[in-house]
């Protein structure tokens, strides 16, 4: 006699075959879960009862594909349904024999049961046409068998099994989509991605091919069961039984990556929230790590079985180059266990491999600072991104993983370093630039430098930006070296500049109305360079440079001021000329600024303008 599901609607079975499940292929891992769980049970039940005599090392979930009859089945040794036990747990969706056997032991240590909400079985009708259930319970002389074809509803009647345990019929749907489950190769892999890590033997039945003798090279094909996962992880592993090319062999296998890994950090975290975590930092950037297809994220363990291939949760923007893996017994899953919830475990691991991570970092900066150039130079701008992003809410966490190069030590060093170095000043201070050589010909570079000042250089766009958001660090502040605002003169040096300066005013004032500047001005802090372009206010020449080179409509300006070396024969030129020639005048400023501006970085609007100037007054 057909009985009807215990449900408020059938509609609630169509919802969880068709919605839940976006990926079909989950069905296997749902139900070797539940066969884990069942043998789970019976050996816990050995544990605490001393009649029941079952050892451990016996117990296994074999897999039968029977391509003749269309079936997948699996079968596990462990403690079996009674008939009514079969009619509560299977005749009622969400309804879990899983979670009741956990909230009835929930005072007792070491269990470890996998599915929780009694849903993930009627996966299998994604791909099954029927499932049959044959269950024996432990200690039972009687055997009863389920079936069902979906939502018409389900049978229970006697039937006959030697051993106690459950065997799950899948009998596989019609069509091409559906034949790879009736492959042990798909099978196979399935089990791989999913169930790898399962505690109990999964074995299979594999066809293989040999010769069918040492001088016959004829094959012939055999079959052979064989165990097909791996049972213990590498993670659950005591540290100290693990060599370091163990690290490196997972990894490889793991992830497909077969140069070495900077580090891995392996941690095993016990007490209010458990779980298991390996890590690596990778020593390249993936090929599509900077591109918008790449996706972030660990593979996400539950009890050894795969959740999702990548959490993206888990890792905050700025450390997405980390691969790894995480396993946890305290994660509370959806329905589908597809879709983790966003609680308060999740959040806790999530932090706490933040911490690993940068604990890792500044290590590796500290005491291997080798490897650390080989992990700024693949993934420095990501850290760069992660101070600038979020309006610089992370810029605590990460500045210290800054590195930029010194104008003193000629290579790149920490933040830390330059303030321990220059403690008595109260400025940092840098210069932008296409390149390191470009910036250290910078007339306001040398300006700073001579003054036996160390200058970081930034010749990447995102530099500037990154120190703007900055803004100090050990309460010293970022100085740009080009900026107006640097004062290195004495008192003695700025009223010297301020009398020559007022002397040339109208003069100053002619060549910026022939230039088109916020300001001309005479300086005394260049050496033997005729002229610099500096800046005022918050926008930098560099930043215009970025933010133009932007694919907007905005065009974007600084506030510019061409400095002039007063101390220059160019400064006793232009002054004759505004005195005997103010249309000569106008060409030597236009040329005068275009070389600023070159010096600069910047490009010059009317190159055949300012190169017939030139040739003219070399003419002369």
């Amino acid at each position: 006699m057909k009985k009807e599901f215990k449900t408020e609607s059938k509609r609630l079975m169509e919802l969880m075959i068709n919605s839940i499940y976006t990926n079909k292929e989950i069905f296997l891992r749902e139900i070797i879960s539940n066969a884990s769980d069942a043998i789970d049970k019976l050996h816990y039940k050995s544990l605490t009862d001393k009649k029941i005599k079952v050892k451990k090392d016996e117990f296994n979930i074999f897999i039968d594909i029977n391509k003749d009859k269309r079936t997948l089945t699996i079968r596990d040794n462990g403690i079996g349904m009674t008939k009514e036990e079969l009619e509560t747990n299977l005749g009622t969706i969400a309804k879990s024999g899983s979670l009741d056997f956990k909230t009835e032991n929930k005072k007792k240590e070491n269990i470890d049961i996998i599915g929780q909400f009694g849903v993930g079985f009627y996966s299998a009708f994604m791909v099954a046409s029927k499932v049959t259930v044959i269950s024996k319970a432990f200690d039972s002389n009687a055997a009863y068998s389920w079936e069902s074809s979906g939502v018409e509803g389900y049978t229970i009647k006697e039937s006959e099994k030697e051993t106690n345990g459950t065997d799950v019929i899948l009998t596989i749907k019609e069509g091409e989509e559906y034949d790879k489950y009736l492959d042990q190769y798909e099978i196979r892999s399935l089990v791989k991605k999913y169930s790898d890590y399962i505690t109990y033997p999964i074995k299979m039945e594999v066809t293989k091919r040999r010769a069918k003798s040492e001088k016959d090279s004829e094959m012939e094909e055999y079959t052979e069961v064989e165990v097909i996962n791996s049972l213990t992880p590498l993670w659950r592993r005591n540290k100290k039984d693990i060599k370091d090319e163990d690290y490196d062999t997972f990894y490889s296998d793991k992830f497909f990556d077969y140069e070495k890994p900077l580090v891995h950090l392996h941690n095993s975290i016990e007490g209010t929230i458990e779980y298991n975590s390996l890590i690596y930092i990778p020593t390249h950037a993936a090929y599509d790590y900077y591109s918008k297809d790449y996706e972030k994220g660990l593979q996400l363990y539950s009890n050894g079985v795969l959740i999702m291939e990548k959490c993206a949760d888990l890792v905050p923007d700025y450390f997405s180059f980390i691969k790894g893996v995480v396993d946890s017994p305290d994660l509370s899953l959806n329905i589908s266990r597809e879709i983790l919830q966003q609680n308060r475990v999740l959040k806790t691991i999530a932090t706490n491999i933040e911490k690993h991570v940068k604990t890792a970092l500044l290590d590796m900066q500290k005491n291997n600072f080798s490897d650390y150039l080989k992990f700024w130079d693949a993934f420095g701008l990501q850290i760069k991104a992660g101070i600038y992003n979020d309006y610089g809410m992370n810029k605590d966490k990460l500045q210290d993983l800054l590195l930029f190069y010194s104008s003193k030590e000629k290579k790149l060093i920490t933040l830390e370093e330059y303030a321990n170095r220059n403690k008595d000043e109260k400025e940092i201070y840098y210069a932008c630039g296409d390149s390191v050589e470009q910036i250290a010909l910078l007339p306001q570079v040398e300006a700073v430098t001579s003054k036996d000042k160390e200058v970081l250089y930034c010749p990447n766009y995102l530099d500037e930006f990154v120190l703007k958001v900055l803004n100090k660090y050990a309460d010293k502040e970022f100085k740009n070296v080009c900026s107006d605002a640097i004062d290195l003169e004495t008192t003695e040096e700025k009223e010297e500049l301020k009398k020559h300066n007022e002397e040339a005013k109208d003069m100053l004032m002619f060549i910026k109305d022939a230039i088109g500047v916020k300001d001309v001005k005479f300086t005394n802090k260049l050496k033997n360079h005729p002229v610099c372009l500096t800046s005022s206010g918050n926008i930098s020449v560099d930043m215009e440079k970025v933010m133009n080179a932007m694919p907007t409509n905005e065009n974007i300006n600084a506030e510019k001021i061409l400095e002039i070396n007063e101390a220059h024969p160019i400064a006793d030129k232009l002054k004759d000329l505004y005195k005997n020639d103010k249309e000569v005048l106008k060409e030597y400023s236009k040329v005068l600024y275009a070389s600023a501006r070159l010096i600069s970085g910047l490009t010059i609007d009317n190159p055949t303008e300012i190169t017939n100037l030139i040739c003219d007054l070399i003419a002369k």
